[in-house]
């Protein structure tokens, strides 16, 4: 009979292994027994469901960083999307957090609509057993800044819910006032649970999700390698390409991008968003300065002035604290005039166009000197592009899709902070400043075998010039749809060879083309939608996943009109089952939006 060794190990000493096996097996049996030990512990008393709706991305980050602080403080914790979740399992939750973006003119972001919707609805059920907090994230730029969390709050207090802390609005630089509100809202509720987890700060934390429920968000962002590049620490990559790709006799100027990853680890995702980190062009620069009467030495935090201006402070598109400053400097102005109609539509039209320097030429007199200039200013950010290249074709690079954004006369020219940074002020081979932006909701479909439809007029086609990659790459078999546009064919198809290549190839079953200028009537993506109205809707019969790419203003709500047609036209239904249908598509993740 065999008798256990004295280390107490459950391997008999005359067992048939060899040392390395041994070893290996008692390694096995410890973890076993540790997991063992694990399992016994008590289960979390509290579970902090964590809600997000996000349009880029931050939003589901936080989430994220939130769930792994609630973790780490001896708490439960779950990721999900707004949309995600249902008026009776909110009825059930006990401990929400809400995190949400806003997204166009105060509107809720794409997952988290449908959400919204049923809690304004009569029967939805009271939330008296509900604990929550939100937190916005916005632009003040923009009027309706942190609206969508403002309207949550205000709402979740309607149906009886207790707030536990007050909501806080954050900036674009969201990542400080984000790490206190979360701090302070998991440390007061693990002290209510008497959880006896870690604590401490969250932010950058490597965890996820504590068990998310449906649709929760598993790994996050944080976890990916390449993940310590962001916005404070972005990744210095070099511009290996950079080539026209509209005709010269456009009247635009679209351009092809390709960053080198270099060592940096960053692993993509077909449909993730580029972060750029521009600088300001010397020779505006350099007009602002003259303009304020100033040399640019002047220093400011320990700075140059002419650094602060290049690389922190945004100096093209006024902020609203500039506005307001001006118009009270100069009440007798063209801008105090419009701003006194009290008309924003008028004012953003005023505004179309205009920068910093146009403002102040406007003020006369009255502008303002550097050193009052320079609060009104705001922080120069990076700016997001949706990638239009695919890792299992391209692992090593990321490809841009962009359009060059100049307008004006010779007299005043205006141009775009990063599109004309990376243009024309990147030497051949020189360093930009990138970090990536996840889009977790935005990628082809899991299962290879389900049709996509995708509709990207102009620069919209990027991320499914990557989506197209992808299939090739990994050998999909789901067929292939894209409606792409722009003004002209003959200067405006842009990767015309690639895409007719696809087509020969199978990879892109249906290619429908919208030049709206080519002809006396305009045509546009959602004109070749209604056209083939039978079949599209035949494809969403079938399972087809529905991508839009592009504008927000005009051509992603005129998109919508035109699938919500199709929907009506092929169900032989009103407006009201067809809106009912293309909701159970955003609930299936079959109708998504990357917009701008």
């Amino acid at each position: 009979m065999s008798t256990l060794p004295p280390t107490g190990s459950l391997i008999p000493v005359d067992a048939p292994f060899s040392a390395a096996q041994e070893s290996w097996l008692a390694g096995f049996i410890a973890g076993i027994a540790a997991a063992g030990k694990r399992s016994a512990a008590p289960a979390p008393t509290t579970t902090i469901d964590v809600l997000f709706g996000t349009q880029t991305g931050n939003a589901e980050f936080l989430a994220d960083e939130l769930v792994a602080g609630a973790v780490a403080r001896g708490l439960g914790g779950r990721a999900t999307p707004l949309d995600a979740v249902t008026t009776e399992q909110l009825a059930a939750m006990s401990h929400v957090l809400v995190v949400t973006s806003t997204y166009g003119e105060g509107e809720m972001p794409d997952n988290a609509g449908l959400f919204w919707d049923a809690i304004q609805a009569a029967t939805v059920p009271r939330l008296e057993g509900l604990q929550y907090a939100v937190l916005g994230l916005g632009d003040t730029s923009y009027d309706e800044f942190c609206q969508a969390g403002k309207l949550l709050d205000t709402r979740f207090e309607q149906l009886g819910a207790t707030r536990i802390h007050d909501r806080v609005d954050c900036d674009v630089d969201f990542e400080d006032p984000a790490a206190l509100w979360t701090d302070a809202v998991l440390d007061r509720l693990a002290a209510e649970a008497g959880a006896t987890g870690g604590g401490g700060a969250t932010t950058g934390s490597s965890a996820t999700t504590g068990g998310a429920g449906a649709g929760g968000t598993g790994a996050g962002r944080a976890s990916r390698p390449g993940a310590q590049w962001n916005k404070r620490t972005p990744y210095a990559s070099r511009l290996v390409e950079n080539r026209l790709l509209s005709s010269p006799r456009s009247a635009k100027e679209i351009r092809h991008y390709e960053f080198d990853l270099g060592d940096s680890g960053i692993e993509y995702t077909a449909g993730d968003a580029l972060a750029v980190v521009p600088r300001n062009d010397e020779v505006f620069v350099a007009e602002l300065l003259e303009q304020v009467g100033a040399d640019g030495s002047e220093e400011f935090d320990g700075r140059p002035v002419a650094e602060v201006l290049r690389v922190d402070r945004e100096i093209r598109t006024p902020s609203k604290d500039l506005v307001a400053d001006l118009v009270q400097r100069a009440p007798s102005s063209e801008l105090a005039a419009v701003v006194a109609h009290g008309d924003k539509h008028e004012l953003d039209r005023w505004l179309w166009g205009r920068d910093v320097i146009d403002l102040l030429r406007d003020a006369g007199p009255a502008a303002p000197g550097l050193d009052e200039l320079l609060p009104n200013l705001r922080p120069l950010q990076a700016r997001q592009y949706s990638i239009s290249s695919s890792p299992l074709a391209h692992p090593s690079r990321i490809h841009l899709t962009v359009a060059s954004v100049r307008y004006g006369d010779p007299h005043r020219m205006h141009a775009g902070v990063a599109s004309t940074f990376l243009a024309d002020r990147v030497a051949p081979d020189g360093t930009v400043d990138v970090y990536l932006q996840p889009n977790a909701a935005f990628g082809v479909p899991a299962d290879q075998d389900a049709p996509m439809v995708m509709i990207g007029p102009g620069t919209g086609i990027a991320p499914f010039r990557g989506f197209l990659h992808e299939r090739a790459a990994s050998g999909a078999t789901g067929r292939n749809w894209l409606f792409f546009g722009d003004q002209h064919r003959d200067t405006d198809f842009v990767y015309e060879d690639e895409l007719t290549g696809m087509q020969e190839q199978g990879v892109l079953d249906r290619l429908d083309l919208a030049f709206s200028r080519d002809q006396a009537e305009k045509v546009y993506v959602q004109t070749r939608m209604l056209e083939r109205s039978a079949e599209l809707y035949a494809w969403l019969e079938e399972g087809a996943h529905v991508y839009v790419c592009g504008d927000a203003s005009r051509m992603a709500k005129d998109v919508e009109a035109a699938l919500l047609q199709v929907i009506r036209t092929g169900r032989g239904r009103d407006e009201d089952d067809a809106q009912a249908y293309l909701a159970d598509l955003r609930r299936a993740k079959r109708y998504v939006r990357d917009v701008y």
